[in-house]
């Protein structure tokens, strides 16, 4: 009987090991597939280029084409290499407290060029909200939420951040009235690769990654994420953080 303990948590340790292992092997045949397609289009148009079997009004499009697949091929790796950074913890992680409101400007004034390019309003409702947590995560946090309202958005629509808290929690808030999400894609959003609409997708240069990265922060911080959206009419994804994690 006094082993039982001990005998659970290494079954407990080989279930989540087996499931790990799972995990990295399907990210790993998926990051080989996404890889490929923009390679393989990059490298299509490249060689009737090369081989000047390209009419010479044709060749701004075909360049065009192989420059959007380079600049989609170059977020990718990037949004990899952060999910990578984050998994092994290697961040530098460092615990502060973190002035919410700040992160909120920095990041709507990163985001300019994007609300720019697709003609969305972006809006912050946000308090003087100090939170303790690795600043890093939470700038990751804000700007793939917001990012991901701005883009499966439509012309005109409106993006709002909004950050509030109580005595207990910090209550992080995007909201829009873009495409909106079928129900029953909702709780599968937060997966590793998982596309809503694959061609939308692929037009605007989506990773699939931005919403996993979430995820992991949100997790990593011991919070929890609930969505709020119907199709046509927009979404709501209400982040709820503890004020002072146990993250340390």
């Amino acid at each position: 009987k006094e082993f039982n303990p001990l005998l659970v948590r290494i079954s407990k340790y080989n279930d989540e090991r087996k499931k790990n292992e799972k995990l990295r092997r399907e990210f790993s045949a998926n990051v080989s597939h996404e890889l490929k397609t923009p390679i393989t289009t990059i490298s299509g148009y490249a060689d009737l280029l090369r081989n000047g079997m390209v009419k010479s009004e044709d060749v701004e499009q075909f360049s065009e084409k192989i420059y959007k697949e380079s600049e989609r091929l170059i977020n990718l790796v990037n949004d990899i290499i952060k999910l990578s950074r984050l998994d092994e913890k290697k961040v530098g992680i460092d615990v502060v407290s973190v002035k919410m409101d700040d992160l909120a400007h920095r990041v709507k004034e990163s985001l300019h060029p994007v609300t720019d390019k697709y003609r969305v309003s972006f809006e912050l409702d946000v308090d003087n909200v100090r939170i303790t947590a690795v600043e890093l995560m939470m700038e990751e946090l804000l700007y793939n939420l917001c990012e991901n309202a701005i883009k499966y958005n439509k012309p005109g629509g409106y993006v709002k951040l909004s950050i509030h808290k109580d005595l207990l929690n910090v209550f992080i808030e995007v909201s829009d009235n873009g495409i909106g999400i079928p129900k029953d894609c909702q709780n599968r959003i937060f997966e590793r690769f998982y596309r809503v609409d694959k061609s939308h997708s692929k037009q605007i240069g989506g990773t699939g990654l931005g919403l996993a990265i979430v995820k992991h922060v949100v997790e990593y911080h011991e919070g929890r994420i609930d969505i709020d959206s119907d199709v046509g009419k927009g979404t709501k994804i209400l982040v709820t953080l503890p004020v002072d994690s146990n993250v340390r």
